[in-house]
């Protein structure tokens, strides 16, 4: 399969059906990782995922770009520009939510190709850093981050207060 034949463009209301069905599947691995921390998948994840995706289409500061082949959506991207935060201690960045690939495009370039697209859209708006989360467990996300250009800044630490007596 080659990245030739993949065309990434934002995301239409037509294409929520495919991406509630990824959404779902990230929640699912997500959960797999860490079944207290990470939600678990619920029976309407995929039009729970698919409704707040599309909620995200209108907005300004908002992205999500699908990565399309023969007519088939293979995987998307969603982002934010999120403004100077105290809370986190940073100036304006553009935040990654979501990176989401079907197993079934997997190694093709398709996430790469969807996180520079995302980067081009952030550097248009005048955007100075992308900042992103992954899962601790997730080794394929942390070497595509790594090789593209991204260095760890925070760790984030969990406790359940539900082990604590």
């Amino acid at each position: 399969m080659a990245l030739l034949d993949v065309v990434i463009r934002r995301a239409r209301q037509s294409d929520l059906p495919a991406l509630g069905r990824l959404g779902a599947r990230l929640v699912a691995v997500y959960h797999g990782f860490d079944r207290e921390r990470f939600m678990a998948p619920a029976p309407d994840a995929e039009s729970g995922y698919a409704w707040f995706l599309g909620s995200q289409l209108a907005e300004r500061d908002a992205v999500v770009l699908v990565a399309e082949q023969e007519g088939v959506i293979a995987g998307y991207i969603y982002a934010t520009i999120e403004p100077r935060s105290w809370k986190d201690l940073r100036e304006e960045a553009g935040f990654v939510h979501d990176v989401v690939v079907d197993e079934r495009f997997r190694r093709a370039g398709i996430a790469t190709a969807l996180v520079e697209a995302v980067a081009a859209w952030f550097g248009s708006r005048d955007v100075p850093r992308v900042v992103l989360w992954t899962a601790e467990a997730n080794e394929a996300a942390k070497r595509l981050f790594a090789r593209l250009g991204f260095r760890r800044t925070m760790i984030e630490w969990t406790r359940e207060l539900s082990h604590v007596e």
